[in-house]
């Protein structure tokens, strides 16, 4: 195990929001199963679904880093951004209310749907719940610019105020993954099995820009790290990637210069866009659930793990390779999605 990481990562505030490891598991049954056509490649899951705190999801691994910073910075208020039904700041609801600090959430209108179930179900119930002060802004509002006048409207006030982009993606919150780079790396150690390739879904790409720059920190290639985009087009995700790939290893002091070649991602599974449903991601969805019980959420995981499912039928991995397939929750979600999931249409 490269020391770099622990050396690197104790130099930044964090909040414990994971109680332990999340568990890597085969996916036994579903390599048995005649629904899919794996050509011998064994897959693994790495349950970054499997979280206590808010209903679980990989937003809580950049949440330790950005609420270290926002409580270093004696901040008493949090405020993020995100679309209606937001995982990050469901998560960004929960974990301020664990930390003791006001939580105020600006969410926007990305995906286009205004029924019951989207916009009164899901994520939307449990951010009342977790005590998040809520502003449901209309299509085409500046979000990012309303939240940052909100902080200053606080500042002014006398609060003190951290806010947070979209999915938490900044550099700190990508600590989050490097920091599990370094947990896949023991695991893989201790179950005695090598990943060829690791698959994330890319939303705002602090995931994939994470998991990278700790390979990179490890001295193990960022190629190694692959994802589907679920939000942007191929080219704007890859820039994003890629520029967060290098502002983490600036931030984490590491000059090693990001090959373009090795930052992989792949749109071709987004559909007609961000949180419209696909076919391809309907049936990933059941398959997984009707093989080993785990939910893929509708929006992110669930057309990331149909993009992997088909590469794999396609003949782009090899049989006796060993691919990590990381579910990052979202779970919340399938429940503002009930009707796209009726008998009917599958």
């Amino acid at each position: 195990m490269n020391n770099n990481f622990n050396t690197q990562l104790e130099r930044f505030p964090r909040y414990q929001l994971l109680e332990t490891q999340t568990p890597i598991q085969k996916l036994s049954r579903l390599e048995r199963s005649s629904d899919v056509v794996l050509n011998g490649v064994n897959l693994y899951v790495k349950r970054d679904d499997y979280m206590s705190l808010g209903g679980g999801g990989n937003k809580l691994r950049k949440l330790e880093f950005l609420i270290g910073a926002a409580l270093a910075d004696n901040a008493d208020t949090i405020i993020t951004i995100g679309g209606l039904q937001s995982n990050h700041a469901r998560l960004t609801a929960a974990a301020a209310a664990y930390a003791g600090l006001r939580c105020e959430l600006f969410l926007g209108r990305q995906v286009p749907r205004d029924d019951p179930d989207y916009e009164r179900n899901g994520n939307t119930v449990l951010n009342e719940i977790f005590g998040a002060r809520v502003y449901d802004l209309i299509a085409g509002a500046d979000v990012l610019k309303r939240a940052q006048e909100r902080a200053e409207a606080l500042r002014s006030a006398g609060r003190r105020v951290y806010v947070a982009p979209t999915g938490g993606s900044t550099p700190t919150g990508s600590l989050g993954y490097v920091h599990c780079a370094q947990e896949i790396l023991q695991q893989s150690a201790e179950l005695g099995v090598s990943f060829d390739q690791i698959v994330v879904p890319n939303g705002s790409s602090g995931t994939h820009a994470g998991l990278a720059a700790g390979y990179i920190l490890a001295g193990k290639s960022a190629a190694t790290v692959k994802s589907y985009a679920t939000l942007a087009d191929q080219a704007t995700a890859f820039q994003k990637t890629r520029t967060l790939v290098e502002d983490t290893l600036k931030l984490l002091e590491c000059d090693v210069i990001v090959d373009g070649e090795s930052i992989l991602v792949d749109d071709a599974f987004r559909g007609p866009g961000y949180g419209i449903p696909t076919e391809e991601m309907r049936r990933a969805v059941k398959i997984l659930a009707r093989t080993e019980g785990l939910l893929l959420d509708p929006v992110y995981s669930g057309k990331a793990f149909a993009g992997l499912l088909a590469d794999i039928a396609a003949g782009k991995y090899t049989a006796g390779q060993n691919i990590l397939f990381v579910m990052t929750g979202g779970t919340p979600g399938l429940y503002a999605y009930r009707s796209v999931f009726e008998p009917t249409l599958f």
